[in-house]
C-alpha cells in the first residue's frame, strides 16, 4: 500500500468562511463565525435522540491506573453518534428543502444517520452508494426508508453521482462533517460528558475519533468553553490515515493519496473546511494508533460492556492507551473520556479482529526462529518458550539446508514487553538458535503465518501486497493485466471483512520487463508495497 506519507496540498485555495445556513444570531459579533456553544444549546437532536451513558471501565481503570469513562455512542438507534449531526442539519431545513427532499454519499453510518432522520422528520432521502457496497450496509440504509441508489466502482464516482442528483433535482446534500449544524448536532456529545462526569472539572482530557473533524471539532467547541482550562481534547487518527495530524502540522488541508481501509469509519483523504479551522484554535494534540492496537480496544471495551464496536469506535480507546504509555501515566490517577463513537461492525472482521488483539495489546509475540535441523531442537526451543502459553507453532523440514525456520507466537507474562522478549532472543542465541522479533511486520501477520509449507529459489519473482477491492471483477482485471511473459508464482488471499482485501503476490518478471511492469502496476490503480526483500518472505517462502 501507498506509504501514508505520500500527499498532496488540498486544490482549494483558502476562501473566507461563509455560513449561508446561519442567521446572525448565531454568529459570534467578533468574527462573524459560528457561535457554537448557543448552536450546541439550541440543538435539535433531542427531539428524537435520548442521552447516552457515560460509563465508568472499570477493568482498564485498574489496569492502567486512571479512571477511564467510556461514552457510549455505540448505544444510539444506529449505533453512531452520527445520527446526532444528519438530524441537527435535517431539522433545520425549510419546509421548501423539506418537500424536495435530501441526498447525501455514503456507506456507512452517516448514510444510517441521515436515513433515520428523514424516517423521522418525513422529509425524503436518497442515498447514493458505490456498486460494490456489502448488502448488509445497503439493507440497513434500506429498511430505514431511504432510496438506495448504487453507482460507479468507488467512493468517488459514488460522490459524482450524488452532486449531479443534487443539481438536477434540487436536492439538499447532507454533508456528513463540514457543517456547522452538523458539528453542532456533534459536540451535543461533548456537553454530555461534562454534565454526567462527576467532578468533571477534574477532567484531565477527551479523546474522540477524528475522520472527517466533525465529532472532534464539536467536542471541542463546548468543551473549550465550559469545561475547566486544564481539560485537554486530543483527536485519535490512524497511522495510515493522518490527514488531520498532518494538516496541522502544515497549516492547511492536505489530501492524502491513500487511506487505510481497517478503521473505514474515519477513512478520510481530506478533513473538513470548518472542522479545520476549529481544530486549529482548539486541539491539544492527535495520537495515531495502529490496526492492531484498534483491535485490542476492540477487545478492551467487549471485556467491559459486552459490545463489540467497529474499528473506528474503538479508536479513541486505542489511542489513549497509546498516550498514557508514551506520556508515562500509568498509576497517575487523572481522569480522561473516551468517545466509543459506533459499533457497525462488519461480523466477517471479527476473526481478524481476534487475531490481532493479543498482538496489539502486547501481550502476545510473534517470532522467526532459525534452529538446528536435527533431532532435539524442537523441545530445546520449547524450553525456552515454557511455560508461556504458545498460540501458534508452524515448522516445514528443510532439505536442502542443516538449518530450520520456525514460526512461533506466544503469550508474553510480563507488563514489559520489550524487556521480555530480548531476554527470550538472548536465551535463543545462547542455545545456537537465532531469533527475529516480526510481530510488527505486515506481511508474517496478514500471509506468511498462513503459507508455512515448504520454500524454493523461483527466478525472477518479484513479491507484493496488493490492496484489492471487495467487489466482482477485482481479480479479473488483476490477471487480464499479467502480460503473457509474467508468470504468477505466488498467490494468497484471506477475506478480512472489509472493503479492500489482502492480497500477497509472486510475478516472474525479467528484469528487462521492469518498465513494463510498472506501468501495469500503475494501470491497475490497486495500493501496493512491494516486499521481495522482506526478510520474513525471503526465509519462509523463497529459500
Amino acid at each position: 500500500m501507498a506509504p501514508a506519507a505520500t500527499l498532496e496540498y488540498a486544490s482549494n485555495a483558502p476562501q473566507p468562511l461563509q455560513y449561508p445556513r446561519l442567521s446572525k444570531h448565531y454568529l459570534l459579533p467578533s468574527s462573524d463565525t459560528p457561535d457554537y456553544i448557543r448552536l450546541i444549546l439550541t440543538s435539535k437532536v433531542y427531539e428524537i435522540l435520548k442521552e447516552t451513558p457515560l460509563v465508568l471501565a472499570t477493568n482498564l481503570s485498574a489496569k492502567l491506573g486512571n479512571q477511564i469513562w467510556l461514552k457510549r455512542e455505540d448505544l444510539q438507534e444506529v449505533f453512531s453518534f452520527k445520527i446526532r449531526g444528519a438530524y441537527n442539519f435535517m431539522a433545520n431545513l425549510t419546509d421548501e428543502e423539506r418537500w424536495k427532499g435530501v441526498v447525501t454519499c455514503s456507506a456507512g453510518n452517516h448514510a444510517q444517520g441521515v436515513a433515520l432522520s428523514g424516517s423521522r422528520l418525513g422529509i425524503p432521502c436518497t442515498i447514493v452508494m458505490p456498486q460494490g457496497t456489502p448488502d448488509i450496509k445497503v439493507r440497513n440504509v434500506a429498511r430505514l426508508g431511504a432510496k438506495v441508489v448504487l453507482h460507479g466502482s468507488d467512493f468517488d464516482e459514488a460522490k459524482a453521482e450524488c452532486a449531479r442528483l443534487a443539481s438536477v433535482h434540487g436536492l439538499i446534500f447532507v454533508p456528513p462533517y463540514d457543517d456547522p449544524l452538523v458539528i453542532a448536532g456533534q459536540g451535543t456529545v461533548g456537553m454530555e460528558v461534562l454534565k454526567q462526569l462527576p467532578e468533571s472539572e477534574q477532567l484531565s482530557a477527551i479523546f474522540a475519533a477524528v475522520g472527517g473533524g466533525g465529532l472532534i471539532a464539536g467536542i471541542s467547541e463546548y468543551v473549550k468553553r465550559i469545561g475547566s482550562p486544564h481539560t485537554k481534547v486530543i483527536g485519535v487518527e490512524t497511522v495510515d490515515g493522518d490527514a488531520m495530524a498532518r494538516s496541522l502540522e502544515k497549516g492547511e488541508r492536505v489530501t492524502l493519496y491513500e487511506v487505510g481501509p481497517f478503521s473505514d469509519g474515519t477513512a478520510v483523504k481530506i478533513v473538513g473546511e470548518e472542522p479545520f479551522r476549529i481544530c486549529k484554535q482548539n486541539l491539544d494534540g492527535i495520537v495515531k494508533a495502529d490496526n492492531d492496537e484498534i483491535c485490542a480496544a476492540i477487545k478492551d471495551i467487549f471485556e467491559e460492556t459486552r459490545s463489540v464496536t467497529e474499528p473506528a469506535g474503538a479508536l479513541a480507546l486505542a489511542g489513549l492507551k497509546r498516550y498514557i504509555i508514551q506520556n508515562n501515566l500509568i498509576g497517575a490517577q487523572k481522569k480522561f473520556v473516551v468517545v466509543v463513537s459506533g459499533a457497525n461492525m462488519n461480523f466477517d472482521r471479527l476473526r481478524f479482529v481476534a487475531e490481532r488483539a493479543e498482538l496489539g495489546e502486547g501481550r502476545e509475540a510473534l517470532l522467526s526462529v532459525d534452529i538446528p535441523e536435527h533431532p532435539g531442537s524442537f523441545i530445546a526451543l520449547h524450553s525456552i518458550i515454557h511455560p508461556r502459553a504458545v498460540t501458534e507453532f508452524i515448522y516445514r523440514y528443510n532439505v536442502s539446508g542443516d538449518r530450520a525456520h520456525v514460526l512461533l507466537s506466544f503469550k508474553l507474562q510480563s507488563t514489559s514487553r520489550q524487556t521480555e522478549v530480548r531476554e527470550i532472543l538472548s536465551a535463543l542465541e545462547e542455545a545456537d538458535m537465532t531469533g527475529f522479533d516480526i510481530s510488527d511486520d505486515e506481511t508474517a501477520k496478514s500471509h506468511v503465518r498462513y503459507m508455512i509449507g515448504g520454500c524454493q529459489k523461483v527466478a525472477n519473482e518479484r513479491v507484493f501486497r496488493f490492496a484489492f477491492p471487495e467487489r466482482p471483477g477485482a481479480l479479473r482485471k488483476f490477471l487480464l493485466g499479467i502480460h503473457k511473459g509474467w508468470n504468477i508464482s505466488l498467490f494468497h488471499y484471506r477475506n478480512h471483512g472489509g472493503d479492500l482485501g489482502k492480497v500477497l503476490a509472486g510475478i516472474q518478471v525479467p528484469e528487462n520487463d521492469s518498465p513494463e511492469f510498472l506501468e501495469f502496476l500503475e494501470k491497475l490503480d490497486y495500493a501496493y508495497v512491494e516486499e521481495t526483500e522482506n526478510s520474513v518472505y525471503k526465509r519462509f517462502l523463497r529459500g
